[in-house]
């Protein structure tokens, strides 16, 4: 049985995963407003004793409970609109990185460095230190408070490049680019998963994001391209 933290979203590390954490919070508390309304009419409607039996019209109050689901859809489309609109936009970033999609790995290669791609298994589970079938024997690198842009795609089937902590989930398609912008506001290490369906081991193709402060991330592109 679920645990009340695994039915939470987990903390947030991108600008991007703050508001997709706001806008739930903002749904969740207009859904708790309609019901309560509707619990407070059934309540009501089944202590009432029906003395009066005689059927009336109302006008004013159906035109209410048609204006108000619509003022409800108002209040969550613009929010929900703005946040699809930002989690698109595509700007031009200092960082790039081509992330592909195999069975059963991803290689990336950042285009802004020479000679600096590499591909990331999975760590085997009698070698892994830390959380099992999620860890990676080489871990994608970048900088934090910088925009990264990475273009996905896929070689063979439909893979799905996802980290929660960020909030970026992108299909990689064969013959097809798409890119997700990422901003990661603190170090760490996070973990995510192919999210598609694309095969048998489609659960085993975990992602490492290491995200270090530029000098560190500096560091590390010269021991990548060093060895």
């Amino acid at each position: 049985m679920a645990s009340w933290e695994q039915l939470n979203f987990q903390n947030s590390f991108s600008p991007l995963m703050e508001q997709f954490i706001f806008l739930h919070d903002h749904i969740m508390s207009i859904l708790t407003l309609i019901m309560l309304i509707v619990g407070y009419s059934l309540s009501k409607l089944c202590l009432s004793k029906f003395n009066v039996t005689k059927q009336s019209e109302n006008h004013e109050l159906e035109i209410l409970w048609t204006f108000l689901p619509g003022v409800f859809l108002i209040i969550i489309a613009f929010p929900s609109l703005r946040l699809l609109y930002l989690s698109e936009e595509s700007e031009k970033s200092p960082l790039n990185i081509k992330t592909m999609g195999h069975q059963w790995y991803w290689s990336y290669e950042y285009s802004d460095f020479k000679d600096l791609e590499f591909d990331a298994f999975m760590s085997p589970v009698e070698k892994t230190t830390s959380f099992r079938l999620l860890e990676t024997d080489n871990h994608t690198c970048i900088p934090t408070n910088t925009p990264i842009q990475m273009f996905v795609s896929s070689t063979d089937v439909l893979h799905s490049w996802t980290i929660p902590a960020m909030g970026v989930k992108a299909d990689s398609t064969p013959g097809r680019l798409n890119i997700i912008n990422i901003i990661a506001m603190k170090p760490g290490l996070f973990y995510g998963q192919c999210s598609e369906i694309c095969g048998t081991n489609h659960s085993f193709m975990p992602i490492t994001l290491d995200t270090r402060p530029i000098f560190f991330f500096k560091e590390w592109v010269k021991t990548m391209i060093n060895s």
